[in-house]
Parts: C-alpha cells; sequence; structure tokens
C-alpha cells in the first residue's frame, strides 16, 4: 500500500545493530519513501574528530559528500560517534537538517536513538527497534569479521554495553522508547519476520489517519 497522507514520518530508534537500520531500508522500499540513516550524521562528525576537526564545527560544516566517506562503519568511529552525540551543540546542528528530511513530500523513513523523542515526536508512526546486547554483539561481530576487522565477541560485547550505557545515561537526548512507540524485539526473530512486523504496524497507522 501507499501512504495517503503527504507528509507521512516513520521514526525507527533502537541501540546499535538492533536491526533498526535494515527495517528502516526495507520499510523505505515497501512504502516507496526516502530514507534516511541519522547514525551517519554522527559518525561522519565522529570520524572528522577523530582526524581533529572541532566537533562542533564538524557537525555544522557538514556535507553530503561527508556521509559517503569511507571507514564510517569502524568501531572506532562508532564510539566517536557515540561521544559526539552526547554534545548538546553537535546535536542542535543537525536537528534542523532531520526535521527537514523527515516532513518532506512523499513521505520518509528516519532511523536514529533520538527520531521519536526529539526530533520527531510528532511522527505519524514511532517505532523502538531492540534486542538483547548478547544478541546484538553477535550480529555485529559477524558483520566486523566480514569486514575483515581484527576483533573478538568479548571485545564487540563490552562495546555494544559502553554505548548502550553512554547512549541511555547522557543528559540530552537520551535513548529510550518515544511516548507512543510500538516495541519491536528481534532477539528472536528472523529479519523477515521483524520487517513483516514493522510493516504491519505501519500499515495500520496508515488507515487510521487516512
Amino acid at each position: 500500500m501507499s501512504l495517503a497522507q503527504s507528509p507521512f514520518t516513520i521514526a525507527v530508534d533502537g541501540p546499535a545493530a538492533s536491526g533498526k537500520g535494515t527495517i528502516s531500508k526495507e520499510l523505505a522500499r515497501h512504502f516507496d519513501v526516502a530514507h534516511l540513516d541519522t547514525g551517519l550524521l554522527y559518525r561522519a562528525v565522529g570520524r572528522r574528530m577523530l582526524a581533529g576537526v572541532d566537533p562542533v564545527d564538524a557537525a555544522q560544516s557538514l556535507t553530503v559528500d561527508d556521509l559517503q566517506a569511507d571507514g564510517l562503519r569502524t568501531p572506532e568511529v562508532a564510539q566517536s560517534a557515540s561521544r559526539v552525540a552526547a554534545i548538546s551543540e553537535v546535536r542542535s546542528a543537525l536537528v534542523d537538517f532531520q526535521r527537514a528530511f523527515a516532513r518532506r513530500a512523499g513521505g520518509a523513513v528516519l532511523d536514529g536513538r533520538d527520531i521519536g523523542t526529539v526530533i520527531c515526536p510528532e511522527a505519524e508512526v514511532k517505532l523502538f527497534v531492540t534486542a538483547s546486547a548478547e544478541v546484538r554483539a553477535e550480529r555485529r561481530f559477524r558483520e566486523l569479521l566480514a569486514g575483515g576487522h581484527d576483533v573478538t565477541l568479548e571485545g564487540v560485547l563490552a562495546d555494544v554495553r559502553e554505548r548502550d550505557a553512554r547512549d541511555s545515561e547522557r543528559v540530552v537526548a537520551p535513548l529510550k522508547p518515544a511516548e507512543g512507540a510500538v516495541l519491536l524485539d528481534t532477539s528472536t526473530l528472523s529479519i523477515d519476520a521483524a520487517v513483516a512486523r514493522a510493516i504491519e504496524v505501519v500499515e495500520a497507522r496508515a488507515r487510521d489517519v487516512a
């Protein structure tokens, strides 16, 4: 089905390796709407910080080309992204871009950690995708190994837990389910089952607001 109301925002939040990125891409494909992985904004800023750029300056001067840079998926950049995301000036610099994207004609899916709580609290659909730390670490471990990274499962699990703590305990826009969000635990779901459930949620909401 197509989304009758335009704009129509689907906000997908959740911790690292929960499956929210894959689910968001599939939702965008299924409903033929635009998709933004907002984590890439923070990864791009984090990558530039690692290169010696002040994080606030990096956020304020971010370009589309920065989102295409190599190395945005490395563990080092992921940790740096989590650190810069706790800086209020960085988040403020990126808010307008995200909100404009969310309300574009034709609809949009945004995934991140504060889409439903801060960026788009009035989104037509809010999902919070999660999974146990152990399951998420296993997923990330396999992904990193496939990418040629020298990692251990124990080390990846420690990184996942450290990032969870930082993201959920930060003062600015902590990671948590938005009011009215539908919880989708993917710990024991195949990706096909998780996507199917997300599609059901969106279709039900689209019928409500049509």
